[in-house]
């Protein structure tokens, strides 16, 4: 006789269903684990023989093997202990069979019987309600899958709860999701960044269409201040993003039990390695550029990050996906972000500033900036350099609008490009094939102007779909249906920007 829970097996952002069979057999007694589980799996069955001898439970003396199918699936993570528990439970009597093949169970066990919290739990919900079984688990992530209303969700604080609720003593009630993620408070004001009028525009821009920014300038210059204002020009993420950036922080375990609404803002430090920006390590987890899916990708001092690391970016950046590959896993992860970076001119970071000169000028800028390579700054769609802000400007009272204000025209940029579109969410940086020669083709003066910037300035065929996204977005900003030469000429200046280029 064979009992049977199940539990899943993450791959990416997809939950696979694994079911745990436990078998008693006459023989030597002795309790193995098969079916291709790392060592925290099979470590399983030691914390597992643990909590149920703190609930006075003898293990039957025979010979116990659990199976985790399909064995060819590897098996990483401690959330496998109570499923395996209530496969052996049920196995020997004491929780009903029938019940218990019904429920897809996720929770680590300590050895005194207490459900610890892991990650995973929205992944797994989504899984459960596919398979139409119930979810079991611990109480903080019960929390966070209740958000899936198809799946009916279970949580409990020990092995002792789950034990009563099969056996009809207490059973546990459904659980029920936190409350809706409060919208985050007003941030840091673009209003308090004094000067840079130029670089608040473009931050709007950006912030319309999706679209990456690269803003260089001496230390000082703002150029941080900024890219920290621009989640206060976002609008909050639909339904389906926020479920869709909360899968990924699920995994990582960085979702807290609720489903946030604002778009994700990571800033990795320039030490971070390959693997922590586009995932890996143990387990293939998500990483920053995964983290910020649907979201902003801060980098500061672009410049200072390993070259490898920066170039990992390049295919994410056209795709919207990363592909982890690694010896034991390969999987996939969404990363729809926006990259907003920032550098100094140079190693000393004063080669544009004509109060401070350079002694290395111009080879040190030269020289600092060339570890960008082309490829990626050819993704970049804004770029620009700051000017340093004179002290007579910070004694100046703040005279820019506010982040709320231009938000609203940011807003409502956004809904004339999902309503363009047909999808909530998609902007003009997804403008693609006839989509993009349908939306984004200028009049008469603006063709003329865009075929005497390509031969001039070189562009490539991807600095020239990207160009025309840029000056959809200003349209948009400004109400017009046509792109104009104006679009196109303002775009073109924030492509082409100082040294940046050079």
């Amino acid at each position: 006789m064979v009992a049977r829970s199940y539990t899943v097996a993450f791959e990416g952002i997809e939950a696979r269903l694994v079911e745990v069979q436990c078998a008693l057999a006459h023989g030597a007694a002795g309790f193995s684990l098969v079916g291709m589980a790392e060592r925290s799996v099979s470590e399983a069955k030691e914390r597992v023989r643990a909590a149920l001898e703190a609930l006075s439970i003898a293990l039957p003396n025979r010979r116990i093997t659990i199976n985790l199918s399909p064995a060819d699936l590897p098996k990483e993570g401690s959330h496998y202990d109570l499923a395996i528990a209530l496969a052996l439970l049920a196995a020997i009597g004491l929780l009903p069979e029938d019940e218990v093949a019904r429920t897809l169970a996720l929770g680590e066990l300590s050895l005194d019987g207490k459900l610890i919290a892991v990650a995973g739990a929205l992944p797994a919900a989504l899984t459960a309600a596919a398979e139409n079984c119930t979810l079991l688990c611990p109480l903080i992530p019960g929390r966070e899958a209740a958000w899936v209303g198809a799946a009916e969700v279970i949580s409990a604080a020990t092995l002792h709860e789950v034990l009563q609720h099969f056996s009809g003593q207490a059973v546990l009630p459904a659980t029920e999701p936190l409350p809706p993620a409060a919208l985050q408070g007003p941030g840091p004001d673009l209003r308090e960044v004094r000067g840079q009028e130029r670089a608040k525009r473009a931050l709007e821009i950006a912030a319309a269409g999706r679209h990456h920014l690269l803003m260089t300038g001496s230390p000082g210059a703002g150029k941080s201040m900024l890219a920290l204002r621009l989640p206060g020009l976002l609008p909050p993420l639909s339904a389906a993003e926020a479920l869709e950036s909360a899968m990924i922080h699920s995994l990582a375990g960085q979702l807290n039990g609720t489903i946030p609404r604002h778009a994700p803002f990571r800033a990795p430090h320039h030490s971070a390695s390959m693997a922590a920006m586009a995932g890996g390590g143990r387990g293939a987890k998500p990483g920053e550029i995964s983290l910020a899916h649907n979201g902003v990708l801060f980098l500061d001092e672009l410049p200072e990050f390993a070259r490898p690391v920066l170039e990992v970016l390049r295919q994410p950046i056209e795709s919207g996906v990363v592909s982890v590959a690694r010896a034991n896993a390969h999987v996939d992860y969404p990363c729809r972000f926006q990259l907003i970076a920032a550098a100094n001119p140079c190693r000393c970071g004063w080669l544009s500033d004509p109060a401070r000169a350079c002694s290395k000028a111009p080879h040190c800028g030269r020289d600092y900036l060339a570890r960008l390579s082309g490829p990626l700054l050819d993704r970049i769609d804004l770029r620009l350099e700051l000017p340093p802000v004179s002290i007579s400007e910070l004694d100046l009272p703040p005279l820019g609008e506010s982040s709320a204000r231009v938000a609203a025209r940011v807003a409502q940029a956004r809904q004339i490009q999902a309503g363009r579109l047909g999808r909530e969410g998609l902007t003009n940086a997804d403008l693609q094939g006839s989509a993009l020669e349908r939306y984004a083709s200028p009049d008469r003066e603006g063709k003329a102007l865009i075929a005497r910037l390509a031969e001039q300035l070189g562009l490539t065929a991807r600095g020239y779909h990207r160009l025309l996204r840029v000056a959809r977005t200003i349209a948009d900003l400004e109400g017009c249906d046509t792109i104009s030469r104006n679009h196109l000429a303002e775009a073109a200046g924030y492509r082409l920007s100082g040294s940046v280029i050079s």
